[in-house]
């Protein structure tokens, strides 16, 4: 059977641990791989190696960072089928899907490859007599990222990029659901130019989890994954002294006005609900009709696009999604289905026992809507996290509004609208962090920055563009003053001013 080791210093190196995980394989349930659970002295040799080749790496000049950054996108791009299908295996995403996990990772990347510009400082001559002051941004040192199985490539790409574009090394810990594509990347890295010890994987359960949290060399964490767990992971990270930005669930909504084009809502609401099997944290789960009519409007023309929709293993490429992650994991959604319906929801398409012949043991769903749920029901308080779309009736613009400014959660939310003025009230007053007008999943580009607010993300620095730079490097300001050989009028002992 094929294991998953750590890749430390680059390689494995013999590393194996007496703790394994199994790995699975969605589309049938059967058990496809074996990965190593490592603990704090594994962490122990990664770190070593990070804090052996982190100086020389951030002694590096950012162009010749770039150059490596430019061959490492290269040689994803050339491995795209091998590192998608890979993804699939493990997680269960169309191969499709899988490749836009992995080129919205690029993205990044590829503003990683302007990584000389963003790391210009600032500089003022003549700030005071004869004196100069001007900035740095130099490198935290050893960072450390703990990432989602919903997205093995997009994530740790969004993390190690940065990271080491700024001249950090870099340590993932990936989920042990789908451990194998950040390995691959890691290889990657190593084959593009980027010295050993630089990036660096080590897998593991909570135990893994608290060394790193706790390891005193490891200068910032960066955390995506439950609201629970990201609200632990910061804590016990902030009290160790660490940097930490830790991103949390979701409950996004879309607030469709009377005057939008249902039409394309439907088109845009079959893709956000559904692909994915429902499992991102930017899904639409939640859409808010506004008055009644839009919603017997909408649902009419919903019904007969959810019941096309294709249910399929991940290689088929007709199908619209595939499984979901684990068995455990279809248990638990199947379970918010039925609480949704104790809870006197109208459920009008019901995607428990869904079975695909030659795969009855895979992990499927199948398409759910629900109509009438309300805002007191646990089914919309809480995070499904498959493929289930709740409608929650709004009487006008201001109660649609409320629904999602007052959620818990407040990744995401997008509006459907002709009307400009609409639209720019709700983005002005809405209480969301990432916002769509006519966008399903507003999840922004490379070069502006991810994240949430609420229960969604804690931290006060965002994911990558420059908030992401601005967290894996510290600022340091200089002030030179260069005496022209003159006495200076004696000692000062008062804080110097620049008047």
């Amino acid at each position: 059977m094929r294991f998953i080791d750590h890749f430390i210093a680059g390689g494995t190196g013999g590393l194996t641990t007496a703790r394994k995980g199994d790995v699975f394989d969605p589309n049938n349930g059967g058990v496809q791989a074996q990965v190593a659970l490592g603990d704090a002295a594994v962490l122990e040799r990664a770190v070593q190696a990070a804090a052996a080749a982190q100086p020389g790496w951030a002694a590096t000049n950012p162009q010749r960072r770039a150059r490596v950054m430019f061959n490492f996108k290269s040689l994803v791009e050339a491995n795209m089928d091998e590192l998608a299908l890979m993804l699939s295996s493990e997680h269960g995403k169309v191969i499709a899907d899988a490749k836009g996990d992995i080129q919205r990772g690029l993205e990044v990347i590829e503003f990683c490859c302007g990584i000389p510009h963003v790391l210009k400082g600032e500089y003022t001559q003549g700030a005071g007599p004869g004196i100069d002051v001007y900035s740095m941004r130099q490198p935290i040192g050893i960072g450390a990222g703990i990432t989602p199985f919903n997205f093995p490539a997009m994530i740790p790409l969004w993390m190690s990029g940065v990271a080491i574009a700024t001249g950090n090394a870099f340590i993932i810990k990936p989920s042990e659901r789908d451990p194998s594509v950040p390995v691959r990347l890691a290889e990657l890295f190593l084959e593009a130019g980027l010295p050993e010890g630089i990036c660096q994987v080590v897998h593991g359960d909570k135990e893994m989890v608290d060394a790193i949290l706790d390891h005193p060399a490891i200068g910032a964490v960066s955390f995506v994954g439950s609201s629970d767990i990201a609200h632990y992971v910061y804590n016990r990270g902030v009290a160790a002294g660490k940097r930490v930005q830790a991103m949390g669930g979701a409950k996004n909504h879309g607030i469709v006005m009377p005057d939008a084009d249902l039409d394309q809502v439907v088109n845009d609401l079959a893709g956000a609900a559904f692909g994915s099997a429902g499992e991102r944290c930017m899904a639409l789960p939640v859409v808010v009709p506004v008055g009644a009519d839009t919603a017997e409007r909408l649902k009419a023309k919903l019904i007969p696009a959810i019941e096309a929709l294709k249910v399929g293993i991940s290689t088929d490429a007709e199908a619209h999604y595939g499984p979901v992650v684990t068995q455990a994991h279809k248990e638990k959604v199947e379970g918010w289905i039925a609480r949704c319906v104790e809870e006197g929801a109208e459920l009008v398409i019901d995607g428990r026992g869904f079975t695909l012949q030659g795969h009855e043991n895979g992990y499927f769903v199948g398409p759910t809507l629900f109509d009438h749920v309300t805002p007191d029901m646990d089914s919309y308080h809480n995070e499904i996290f498959g493929p289930v779309l709740q409608m929650v009736r709004a009487n006008d613009f201001e109660e649609a509004l409320s629904l999602a400014s007052k959620h818990q959660y407040g990744n995401g939310v997008a509006i459907f609208t002709r009307n400009g003025h609409a639209a720019r009230e709700f983005a002005a007053r809405v209480n969301v962090g990432m916002v769509g007008i006519n966008v399903p999943i507003p999840v922004p580009v490379a070069y502006h920055t991810f994240g949430g607010w609420k229960r969604s993300a804690f931290g006060d620095t965002n994911q990558h563009g420059m908030e992401g730079v601005k967290f894996w490097t510290k600022v340091k300001t200089v002030t030179a003053r260069w005496p022209d050989g003159s006495p200076d009028g004696g000692n000062a002992f008062v804080i110097p001013t620049m008047g």
